[in-house]
C-alpha cells in the first residue's frame, strides 16, 4: 500500500466517522424538543451531511469550476423547493 492508498483510505475513513456523528446528531435531535427550532437543526446537518457525500463521493473536489458550479446550482435549486415547504410546516 503506497502513500496515496493510505491517505485516500484515511480520509474515506475520516469522512464515513464524520457521517457517523452526523447520523447520530440527527437521531438525538429528535429528541430534543426544540419546538420549531428543531427542523432548522435538521436540515443544517442535512446540509453539512450533503457537502461531505458532494466533495468526496462526487469528487467536486477535483473537477473543474463548470461542474463544480452546476453542481451547486443543483444543490441551491433543492433547498429553493424546500424552503417553502420547510415555511409552511414552521409557520403552522
Amino acid at each position: 500500500m503506497n502513500i496515496d492508498e493510505k491517505k485516500n483510505l484515511r480520509t474515506y475513513l475520516l469522512v464515513w466517522i464524520a457521517l457517523l456523528v452526523l447520523l447520530a446528531l440527527t437521531a438525538a435531535s429528535a429528541y430534543v424538543k426544540l419546538g420549531s427550532f428543531n427542523i432548522v437543526v435538521s436540515m443544517c446537518i442535512s446540509i453539512a451531511k450533503t457537502a461531505l457525500v458532494m466533495g468526496l463521493f462526487m469528487e467536486l473536489r477535483r473537477e473543474h469550476g463548470t461542474t463544480i458550479v452546476f453542481a451547486i446550482a443543483g444543490f441551491f435549486w433543492l433547498i429553493l423547493l424546500i424552503a417553502p415547504t420547510l415555511s409552511d410546516v414552521v409557520t403552522r
